[in-house]
């Protein structure tokens, strides 16, 4: 099972090539032999998604199955299924970002990896950066976090 934590500040080259950090890497090798499924995030947020193979074969025909005829569902498949990209880390632990990919989450030269326990977010620097600094005041707290102890 993965367990993908904390944030990780890295480049990607003109070509979009990018290293995996080496901590990161070790886990992707144990979880699914460094295969992964890029693709986009269905939230307002504009960054990718970072699968493990396994993980992914468990989203995918959750969201194959959503009622195709709702507006919301058929927006969500696009998205996360129109932009999935089956790649695997090559023997320096880099991938190839698609330029469709890179263009949707404004990926540029200063990228942040960020862990988020079964799977991993990609996002330009300068947007987590604006994102962290965003005032939360206007979300509504779930029940489920109003019980939650930090």
């Amino acid at each position: 099972m993965s367990n993908f934590l904390g944030s990780h500040a890295i480049n990607m080259d003109a070509k979009g090539r990018l290293a995996i950090p080496a901590r990161v890497r070790e886990e992707l090798a144990q979880a699914c032999g460094g295969r992964i499924v890029l693709t986009a995030n269905a939230d307002e947020e504009r960054c990718l998604l970072v699968y493990p193979e396994p993980e992914w074969e468990i989203l995918r025909p959750k969201v194959e199955a959503l009622p195709n005829m709702n507006k919301a569902a058929r927006r969500l498949q696009r998205l996360i299924l129109g932009n999935a990209a089956p790649m695997e880390l090559d023997g320096a632990g880099r991938i190839l970002v698609p330029p469709t990919l890179r263009s949707y989450a404004h990926l540029e030269k200063k990228l942040m990896l960020i862990g988020q326990g079964k799977k991993l977010e990609l996002w330009s620097e300068e947007r987590w950066f604006a994102w962290l600094d965003e005032s939360s005041d206007d979300d509504e707290m779930p029940p489920e976090m109003e019980a939650l102890s930090l």
